[in-house]
């Protein structure tokens, strides 16, 4: 929930484990002063994938402390945006108090991937680039909006 006067982003993934999560660091480091971001899912895994939290620690983001939410945990407080990053999350998209903006970006996702683990963390990686590609111009569209 929103504690703060910043708008929320509320990224929204079935299990919350991976894909969201990525996406919610990507943007917290890019936008995370002027966003309240967010992630969540529709039937959460109940953890963030030790997979998802390596690469990311590779890139200079640290995801550790995240925790798998349900997107219920969102519904009594305001949300500006909510972004999908999986087809499932975006079909059962409720609508949020107060929520002005929806989008869908579809990521692959790299739990689902399968092999050894650097096998695995290559998937990974390549999600992971993709994220940061969409998210970072995100957040850099909030960055120069806020200076107008």
């Amino acid at each position: 929930m929103n504690n703060s006067d910043k708008p929320t982003v509320l990224i929204l993934c079935t299990g919350n484990s991976c894909r969201s999560h990525m996406a919610e660091g990507v943007l917290r480091s890019v936008a995370g002063d002027l966003l309240d971001v967010q992630s969540a899912g529709s039937k959460p895994a109940g953890y963030v994938h030790p997979l998802a939290v390596k690469v990311m620690a590779e890139i200079g983001i640290d995801i550790a402390q995240h925790r798998s939410k349900h997107l219920e945990e969102f519904l009594k407080g305001e949300v500006h945006t909510v972004i999908t990053v999986c087809g499932n999350a975006d079909q059962v998209c409720p609508i949020f108090p107060g929520q002005v903006n929806r989008h869908h970006w579809g990521f692959v996702d790299p739990a689902k991937a399968v092999g050894t683990e650097q096998e695995q963390l290559v998937v990974f990686r390549k999600v992971r680039d993709e994220i940061q590609r969409v998210f970072a111009a995100y957040g850099a569209g909030w960055k120069d909006s806020s200076k107008r």
